[in-house]
């Protein structure tokens, strides 16, 4: 499950003539532990920065795991109090539905696993062992949360909820809307290289993203190029984010298994889907495809052709491939 962002999409915005582009305004900082980028047209309104914090300190006050007194740190304290507002709501719905349709490969439940790995706010366990896990996993299950009255419900008090794997999509869909709510209609917001584009760029073609090539030795090169009609993208990867063993010198990465409990083992690099729908659900489904790997995702991406994905994959040689839905027009 992704923490923060480890795998960023650079945007481009391609124009054959300079002079006839219009003048869009942009924003940049710092937001969920990674960096924020916001593009847009100001001919309807000029939004103010003050605007944007406020809209993501509210989704740090409802789901961050790595603030304390957030409703969700609370929560998952064992406070049985806390009334839960729309917006833990809705990612609460989303992240059941997609629970459900990916045979439980998105679990936010997941939390007690991914911060026994050490890629938590809470601290790593000195020893993570086959006993220690399957333990850890009588807690895991989305099946076994609810909300009724507006109150969280969990079967197990031990049960961990962390929707870092769709919070910073949905931050960037929480601002997306707040936008179009002020009839501005030509915009990319990106958050750790989640994405949601409406429109057209400044030069009044379709806003284009190029995806990174998964380069080991740190570099940054890109892999291919999309444009991006109405829709969002979400990218997740394990080549950036792992840890290593100090004794056996293993890499772990940061994307757990929720059947296992252990982290993802598979030669799925990234995957990147993009979709009309919400960009909270696209950074969901990214991180699923992750968890159940290539020959599995295929598969559920042939069940969900309103999907379009683009993996990128190692072969047993080491060559790198990629995989690319029917339904996906590359530039490149």
């Amino acid at each position: 499950m992704k923490i923060i962002s480890v795998f960023f999409l650079f945007i481009l915005q391609i124009s054959c003539n300079d002079l006839a582009k219009k003048q869009y305004q942009k924003f940049e900082g710092l937001a969920l532990g990674t960096v924020f980028h916001i593009t847009y047209d100001p001919s309807e309104y000029e939004i103010a920065e003050n605007e944007i914090d406020s809209l993501l300190h509210l989704v740090n006050k409802s789901m961050s795991t790595y603030i304390p007194n957030s409703n969700i740190s609370k929560i998952n304290s064992g406070d049985t109090t806390i009334i839960v507002d729309e917006l833990f709501v809705e990612v609460f719905n989303k992240s059941d539905r997609i629970y459900k349709e990916t045979d439980g490969y998105f679990d936010p439940t997941i939390g007690i696993i991914v911060n026994a790995w050490g890629f938590g706010p809470k601290g790593q366990l000195e020893a993570v062992d086959t006993t220690q896990i399957q333990t850890m996993l009588t807690f895991v299950g989305f099946n076994n949360v609810k909300i009724e009255n507006g109150i969280v419900q969990k079967k197990f008090i031990k049960t961990y909820i962390d929707f870092n794997a769709i919070a910073k999509g949905f931050a960037v869909d929480v601002i997306g809307r707040y936008l179009e709510h002020r009839n501005i209609d030509n915009y990319l917001i990106e958050i750790g290289g989640e994405i949601r584009a409406r429109g057209v760029n400044s030069s009044s073609n379709p806003w284009t993203i190029a995806i990174e090539k998964p380069n080991f030795d740190g570099s940054r090169s890109f892999q291919s190029v999309i444009e991006l009609s109405n829709e969002s993208i979400a990218t997740s990867g394990n080549y950036r984010k792992f840890k290593i063993d100090s004794l056996t010198g293993e890499k772990y990465a940061h994307t757990m298994d929720p059947k296992t409990g252990f982290p993802s083992k598979s030669n799925l690099l990234s995957a990147s889907v993009i979709s009309e729908k919400d960009c909270a659900d696209v950074d969901a489904y990214a991180t699923a495809l992750m968890s159940m790997g290539l020959e599995k995702s295929k598969e559920f991406l042939r069940n969900y052709p309103d999907l379009k994905a683009f993996l990128i994959f190692s072969e047993d040689d080491g060559q790198i491939k990629t995989y690319t839905t029917k339904n996906l027009n590359l530039k490149n």
